[in-house]
């Protein structure tokens, strides 16, 4: 496994941070909001409730029913809630649907650039990872031809994530219904649904019911430290899926999962607005980097993430990113970090607060200046 560069960059920023130096994060894909105080009541209820203890090994039963109901109100798809996992963060649901889809030599189709995480699962379950190249002349969309060229009998999944880390870009129709139509297991991310600007986001589960959903509440709901997230999969895979959860995690947290049926039935305001404020720094940002001379092929469209071409001023973003860190202290993550495509680009999050971005941008322009001026 490769490091996870962007906690490599965290970690380096928070020692600053402890030196005295003021490090403003824009590398770390975290909302920075409170979750929305009717989740947050709910979590307290819940513990002072004495609701600690073990739950049933797929989850609550009643948030396993929220979860379905959500689906239908959200997409008009009916899911059977004995169709739904809850987990511990929508990390440990990649990782039990690839443990159960996989054996060694196996091979997993993934986007380059694309989440670092999901080739890094791959080799934990002895699977190969298998890429295709988002390009920027495609506006980072994915290319069925290509995918299908990469297809062997080892094929074992195909990841998809609409809308996506790094790009922010959204999945077209047209592609979800080819892979729909494709007679391979399509593992659909769909964490940063909720968080759309421009279009709309749908789930895998409108074009095909044999596809495994990976969702959750940290992103949407900014619920990350509670670790809540679920896989929502075939029928038939569900008992297995149950006994990988039986023995490696036994359940989800019982208090975060009473929150979470408090955040799909009441949290909708607050998810508007911090989707407003979202959409307010994304327009600030875009227009402050192309000033800059950052090039952004396509414009997020959801998500919390800016994807840059920076080889203007890099033809290394790891180096790059650490260089920005050191000396305008402003952290930002490489484009390597996403896969080789990624190299020549950076990733700016936008989850921090308007004022914050503002001065980020201050110091990030006044680093190029001198960059610039070295060169010259």
């Amino acid at each position: 496994m490769t490091s996870f560069i962007v906690m490599d960059v965290l970690e380096r920023a928070n020692e600053l941070q402890r030196e005295g130096i003021d490090v403003i994060h824009l590398e770390v894909g975290e909302p920075d909001f409170d979750m929305p105080e009717c989740i947050s009541k709910a979590a307290i209820e819940a513990h002072e409730n004495g609701t600690t203890h073990y739950t049933h090994s797929l989850g609550d039963p009643l948030l396993r029913l929220a979860i379905s109901e959500f689906y239908l109100s959200e997409y008009g798809v009916t899911v059977d809630p004995d169709c739904i996992l809850v987990t511990s963060g929508s990390s440990p649901a990649i990782l039990m649907t690839l443990m159960l889809l996989c054996n060694a030599g196996d091979e997993v189709i993934m986007s380059n650039p694309g989440y670092p995480c999901y080739r890094n699962f791959a080799l934990a379950c002895q699977a190969e990872p298998v890429t295709v190249s988002l390009r920027t002349e495609f506006d980072f969309q994915y290319d069925i031809n290509e995918i299908k060229q990469k297809i062997t009998d080892k094929t074992r999944a195909i990841f998809v994530n609409s809308p996506m880390n790094p790009t922010g870009t959204l999945v077209s129709d047209s592609a979800f219904e080819e892979l729909a139509q494709l007679d391979i297991p399509i593992i659909s991310d769909e964490i940063y649904h909720g968080l759309v600007y421009n279009g709309k986001a749908r789930s895998i589960l409108e074009f095909t019911d044999k596809a495994f959903v990976i969702n959750g509440f940290s992103k949407r709901f900014a619920m990350t430290g509670l670790r809540l997230g679920y896989v929502i999969a075939p029928k038939q895979y569900m008992r297995s899926l149950q006994i990988l959860q039986q023995n490696l995690f036994i359940c989800a947290p019982s208090t975060a999962q009473k929150a979470g049926i408090e955040a799909l039935k009441e949290a909708r305001p607050a998810v508007d607005l911090m989707r407003s404020i979202y959409n307010e720094r994304r327009v600030y940002l875009i227009d402050r980097l192309r000033k800059m001379g950052f090039e952004i092929h396509t414009e997020p469209q959801g998500a919390f993430y800016v994807f840059c071409d920076a080889r203007k001023f890099t033809n290394d973003s790891y180096r790059f990113a650490f260089d920005v860190l050191e000396k305008a202290h402003v952290g930002i993550t490489p484009g390597v970090d996403f896969g080789t495509n990624g190299e020549g680009f950076v990733r700016f999050s936008y989850a921090n607060s308007i004022e914050n971005i503002q001065t980020a941008m201050d110091r990030l322009e006044a680093y190029l200046l001198k960059l610039t001026q070295l060169a010259d």
